[in-house]
């Protein structure tokens, strides 16, 4: 893959506005911003269309956000520039767009692109929020790991005997199922679930320092499906429990997720104890074990290494790429 897969940016957009210029490097939206840096620095990337395999479409809608631009005007500045597209190069009307790319992590993106039926029905969509149940496609599009970099503590993990908690959560209860999580299990002796985010008032990193600790961590959906809980636990080697519905997990159709994590429904959260409880120490090793080999598919860098979330993205284009029927 590494030698023959080749990606054509449009070198089209004003880098003033909203195009071209990555996201900030750091935040729970990094991830968008890595890949941006990322594929421009690779061996991936061509100058020329006529070897690329796919077509990377540069939308990135983060200046958006603070220039009080509502979702229906970003809508119609992104469709502008797709049509601008498409009426300048040939490349997208061979295809319809099946081979074309695009990649957003804040749901402000989400929200803008949406509205561009040729762009989300036709084109791969790498985003951070893939849930299926809202016109995410599996077999089509690309759930991309929401990574809050850096991270504050150091990586943990492949130290099993040292966590002495079963279970942690704390967070905004911005959704149903987090407010339920709260209200059932805020009171548990066995497991440590706070009723909202932990104050930094009470320690220096004592959020972060917990995961350390702690055997499970609890990571259900927010405002969107997907949490960056999910690589904080990864990171801090404490088995991500997913609670959430409808969620395409990250790479699923390259890593086996039932080997490094929990996957249960929101519905499984009154017996979250007791399924927690259920799993043997052998298994806990073995869960713990594994999700120390993976971390590093949760990391992104800058130039990328070898097997980091970029190549793992890309290798999941790679694969969508050799599925493209037109």
């Amino acid at each position: 893959m590494e030698k023959k897969f080749k990606v054509y940016i449009y070198p089209d957009g004003d880098p003033n506005t909203f195009y071209q210029t990555p996201r900030k490097l750091t935040g729970k939206y990094s991830s968008e911003g890595y890949f941006f840096q990322n594929i421009r620095e690779s061996r991936f990337r061509t100058d020329d269309p006529a070897q690329a395999d796919l077509f990377f479409i540069p939308i990135s809608c983060h200046k958006m956000r603070g220039k009080g631009t509502s979702y229906e005007n970003m809508t119609i500045i992104v469709q502008n520039y797709v049509e601008s597209l498409i009426s300048k190069y040939p490349y997208w009307n061979r295809t319809l767009g099946a081979d074309h790319f695009f990649v957003t992590c804040h749901d402000v993106g989400v929200r803008a692109t949406e509205g561009v039926s040729l762009l989300v029905k036709n084109s791969i969509r790498v985003v951070c929020s893939p849930s299926y149940d809202v016109g995410f496609i599996p077999h089509k599009d690309v759930a991309l790991p929401q990574v809050l970099q850096p991270f504050a503590l150091p990586a943990g993990g492949n130290d099993a005997e040292n966590r002495t908690t079963l279970a942690f959560w704390a967070g905004h209860r911005n959704s149903k199922i987090r407010v339920i999580l709260a209200r059932v299990w805020e009171n548990d002796t066995e497991l440590d679930i706070a009723n909202n985010r932990i104050s930094r008032a009470t320690g220096h990193l004592v959020y972060q320092k917990k995961f350390y600790r702690t055997k499970f961590c609890i990571c259900p959906g927010g405002s969107q499906v997907n949490s960056a809980r999910i690589a904080d636990s990864i990171h801090y080697g404490c088995i991500p429990v997913i609670l959430s519905n409808y969620y395409d997990l990250p790479f699923n159709d390259i890593l086996d997720w039932q080997k490094f994590s929990v996957i249960l429904k929101e519905n499984d959260v009154y017996r979250l104890k007791q399924i927690l409880k259920d799993i043997s120490n052998p298994e806990f090793v073995a869960l713990n074990r594994n999700l120390f080999q993976v971390q590093k598919h949760f990391q992104w860098n800058s130039p990328p290494i070898k097997y980091d979330a970029f190549h793992m993205v890309m290798y999941d284009l790679w694969l969508r790429h050799h599925v493209i029927k037109y």
